[in-house]
């Protein structure tokens, strides 16, 4: 009977704080419920199909015509941020991202062009140099990458990550955040991911602090080409460690482990767990590898700028209504159109990326300077630097078997930026910290990036 009850408090205990008097913070935000259910499938549906309407939105197409071509879908998508904003009392600051991508540089750009992205900026209360960024592609293709006359609707691909991103700044407008929340609608990706690379390039230059990208391709079909109906599960996409990591963090990381932490991964993570918390109905694959196999997206370029990104899309493509040219070959129909994509599917991701962006929007800073140590003990420490924010209620200490995909065990502590996990023994687990406001959300978690050293 006493191991039993011990057995029972033991999750409890790993929820206690330091200091008795302290008050520990909800475990969920009621507001994340409401906006898990927000977005319309009906009000993706009508985007989804305005956006195909266009005939084709290739980089190259048209950009003169009011009704065919991406000179079109980009106005017509600049004009929904304006009206979303107009609604908020002016809350968004909408604008377009113009770069001259020249003639030669892929053989996907034969001429020069002009790659424009839309941006939609939900300006922080608190950090607004602090960015949680959601992206969906503009540009549509066929079956030749360069074929920018004939019809490309692009439903799927990605007419409905684009929607998303519309229908989210619809949603997540009705709040405001602490950090600043991005709509972005990029340009360039099928022709080799321009628009994305102008946009990292631009908040590098920028000094922005990205806490990550989620960006969305293809979001709304459910009806594999491996014959499995799906809607429910999707995959997240993270690589394991930055890009840009200096030699020295790789040297250490052979002896200190992290190889599966970087900030990308944490990324991942932290929407996996705010869907298994807000969206139960909803499968979560967390895929260990950039993007598909041999594949990129729009993530990639902030990843290769050394920007936390991920990709999120559905579990189940398939190729016959992907970079098709519109046909019926032996009685299959082949194309990315309208009648393909599942629109409670899309709206479901959608607010996937919803409940993602409001818990970093409203989230505290992250802990810097996360350091542990515990080498030959029977105990580990972390330490961090504190967070100066009054809405801080305190830190989350965060534990893993060393071949776990996902945290494990959770301890939470107020009142000091050192703690010491008595009999958890360093070898055998990954650990993290994570900043938790007083409304409980919380920060992306941060793996140590060095050693305790004591004088």
């Amino acid at each position: 009977m006493r191991a039993a009850l011990s057995s029972l408090l033991l999750p409890l205990l790993l929820f206690a704080t330091t200091d008795a008097l302290a008050q520990t913070p909800p475990a969920t935000d009621s507001r994340i419920y409401d906006i898990a259910v927000a977005p319309s499938a009906e009000r993706l549906e009508s985007d989804i199909r305005v956006l195909a309407g266009f005939g084709t939105r290739h980089t190259l197409s048209d950009t003169t015509s009011e009704t065919r071509g991406i000179g079109a879908a980009r106005r017509w998508i600049k004009a929904e941020f304006d009206r979303i904003s107009e609604k908020c009392g002016g809350c968004l600051e909408v604008f377009y991202q113009r770069n001259l991508v020249e003639a030669g540089v892929s053989n996907r750009i034969p001429t020069d062009t002009y790659v424009v992205n839309v941006v939609a900026i939900q300006r922080g209360t608190d950090y607004p140099n602090r960015y949680v960024i959601m992206s969906g592609d503009i540009d549509s293709r066929i079956s030749s990458s360069n074929n920018f006359t004939d019809d490309s609707p692009g439903a799927n691909d990605n007419a409905s990550g684009m929607a998303g991103t519309i229908e989210a700044a619809r949603v997540l407008t009705q709040y405001s955040f602490p950090n600043s929340v991005v709509y972005a609608g990029l340009s360039g990706e099928e022709q080799g991911l321009f628009g994305g690379q102008h946009m990292a390039a631009v908040a590098k230059e920028s000094g922005w602090e990205i806490i990550g990208v989620l960006n969305n391709d293809m979001i709304g079909n459910i009806e594999g080409v491996d014959g499995v109906i799906d809607n429910r599960t999707f995959r997240i996409f993270s690589e394991p460690t930055p890009v840009t990591e200096s030699e020295q963090a790789r040297r250490s990381r052979r002896f200190y482990g992290g190889e599966v932490d970087g900030v990308s991964r944490q990324i991942a993570r932290y929407v996996d767990r705010m869907t298994r918390t807000y969206m139960p109905e909803m499968n979560p694959m967390m895929i260990y590898r950039l993007d598909r196999f041999g594949r990129g997206g729009h993530h990639r370029p902030f990843n290769d700028a050394g920007f936390a990104g991920v990709r999120i899309m559905e579990a189940h493509e398939n190729y016959n209504r992907q970079h098709q040219d519109l046909r019926v070959e032996d009685g299959i129909a082949y194309g990315d159109v309208v009648d393909g994509v599942n629109f409670d599917y899309a709206a479901k991701l959608t607010g996937v990326n919803a409940i993602a962006l409001a818990g970093l929007g409203w989230a505290p800073p992250a802990p810097s300077g996360v350091r542990i140590g515990g080498a030959v003990r029977p105990s580990t420490t972390l330490a961090w630097e504190a967070t100066e924010d009054p809405n801080v209620a305190g830190y989350a200490v965060y534990w893993r078997d060393t071949t776990a995909p996902q945290w494990q065990h959770r301890r939470f502590v107020s009142g000091v930026n050192e703690y010491t996990l008595e009999g958890i023994v360093i070898d055998n687990f990954l650990f993290g910290v994570a900043t938790v406001g007083l409304d409980g959300n919380e920060s992306q978690i941060v793996f140590p990036e060095g050693l305790i050293r004591r004088r």
